[in-house]
C-alpha cells in the first residue's frame, strides 16, 4: 500500500470528522499496488445509515483529504443504505485494503 501512516490517519480522521463514528474506509485502485507509481487515491467509505446529500459528503471528504495530501487527486466512493450498489463497490471490497 502506497500511503504513509500519517496519510492513513488523515484519511480516517477526515472520514470520521465528516461522517461520525463507525465509518469504514477502504483504499482501492493503484495505490494498493506497491509496484505501481503515481496515481490518485481511491477510497470507499461505508456507513451503516442513510446519507443525505451524498454528493456533498463525497466532495467534502475528497477536498479535505486532497488538501492534506498537497493536492493529490482523491476519489471518494460512498456506500450507504440509501445508495444503489454498483459493480465498483464490489471491486473495491474485493481488491481493496481496509484502513
Amino acid at each position: 500500500m502506497r500511503l504513509t501512516p500519517a496519510q492513513i490517519e488523515t484519511i480516517k480522521s477526515t472520514a470520521q470528522a465528516v461522517l461520525g463514528e463507525g465509518v469504514q474506509v477502504t483504499l482501492f485502485g493503484s495505490r494498493v499496488d506497491d509496484a505501481a507509481k503515481g496515481g490518485d487515491v481511491d477510497l470507499m467509505i461505508e456507513v451503516s445509515r442513510a446519507l443525505p446529500e451524498p454528493a456533498v459528503v463525497s466532495a467534502r471528504i475528497a477536498s479535505r483529504v486532497s488538501r492534506a495530501m498537497h493536492g493529490r487527486k482523491v476519489d471518494v466512493l460512498l456506500k450507504a443504505s440509501n445508495l444503489l450498489e454498483q459493480p465498483i463497490h464490489r471491486i473495491a471490497a474485493q481488491q481493496g485494503v481496509a484502513l
